[in-house]
């Protein structure tokens, strides 16, 4: 039976071509280095956003948190935006695996205002933490693409006091497509980045780290460390690698089904889309009990074979990708206009 899955980009199905791809590789044992499939994967991807080297990894929490152990040292703190994956989604695991602190600031749609970061910095104090690593997430989870100019001056800044700049860029090809840019101008901005090739690329699992040489000799140590030591990785790594190839040519289609869907889902009276975070394949928006209640939503879509997740501090999000067409949205915002009695 067929779903219409709008919960998010991560529920995307390998493409006929992947499953081929995955039947043929040709692999060996990654831990010993002497995966064909899995090391041409990593150069793609390093070339991809114009990196020294790249490194697989099982997922983008597992990622960030290889690059924040790679990078900092136990007792350290790290700033990042208090809406960003990092802070929410990834299970306090920054304190747990590389045992440093974070340092919230507020951000505008995903943005950090640069000269916030710059006074976060730690002082030389004994009664301080230091700032070991500056994390930025590009596109953001709340929809928003961050502009370039903030992503360079948060750079500079951490060039100016000798910290590191890491990036959350599990959708960086969105955010690329968005800005009408190639995704090594978005990398430019970072000095390590993490992007995930599962989300609206379509593979079946599987993230990058990428940053400079030395870097990644270092981070592929901690992934042993963490359990990642993934043997004939390759059968995933060839999927990653139509991936990259083609996948990333194709996500301007979800941008435009997400405007689509946002369009749609205003002819509703009492739908409130959010049209400020409509910059990738996310719609978010409000709707009140009084017009179709939650659980009601929920229940009654999965009866007629749409998935969606229920809302999360006041907000709905609903997520286009490859499985999710225009038809599709119609017969969405169909089912939705009947429940609210239209």
């Amino acid at each position: 039976m067929r779903y219409i899955d709008l919960r998010s980009d991560t529920v995307t199905m390998p493409t006929d071509e992947m499953r081929q791809a995955i039947a043929n590789a040709e692999v060996g044992d990654d831990v010993y280095g002497d995966d064909p499939t899995i090391n041409k994967l990593e150069k793609l991807a390093a070339e991809k956003v114009g990196k020294e080297a790249a490194l697989f990894v099982p997922s983008g929490t597992f990622g960030n948190q290889l690059a924040i152990l790679t990078h900092t040292r136990r007792g350290q703190e790290i700033i990042v935006g208090v809406n960003n994956h990092i802070v929410l989604h990834e299970v306090g695991a920054s304190a747990v695996i590389a045992g440093v602190q974070l340092r919230t600031l507020e951000t505008e749609n995903g943005t950090m205002n640069p000269a916030d970061v710059e006074n976060a910095i730690r002082v030389d104090d004994i009664h301080e933490p230091e700032t070991g690593l500056i994390c930025v997430e590009e596109a953001h989870g709340c929809g928003s693409v961050v502009p370039l100019s903030a992503l360079k001056e948060i750079k500079k800044i951490g060039e100016k006091h000798g910290i590191p700049v890491h990036m959350d860029g599990a959708r960086i090809f969105n955010a690329a497509v968005s800005l009408g840019v190639d995704a090594k101008e978005v990398a430019e901005c970072c000095d390590t980045l993490m992007f995930c090739l599962s989300k609206g690329l379509a593979a079946p699992a599987g993230s990058m780290v990428a940053g400079s040489k030395a870097f990644i000799d270092r981070a592929r140590k901690y992934r042993k460390l963490m359990g990642g030591g993934m043997r004939q990785v390759g059968l995933l790594a060839a999927a990653g690698i139509i991936a990259l190839e083609k996948m990333t040519e194709r996500l301007g289609e979800d941008h435009k089904n997400a405007k689509y869907m946002a369009e749609r889902l205003s002819e509703i009276p009492g739908i409130e889309v959010i049209k400020d975070r409509l910059d990738i394949d996310m719609v978010f928006f409000k709707m009140g009990e009084n017009v179709i209640q939650e659980q009601t939503l929920i229940d009654s879509l999965n009866m007629k074979n749409i998935k969606i997740n229920g809302s999360e501090a006041g907000e709905y999000r609903f997520v286009s990708h490859i499985g999710v067409s225009k038809e599709d949205i119609d017969y969405v915002i169909d089912c939705m206009k009947e429940l609210a009695g239209i």
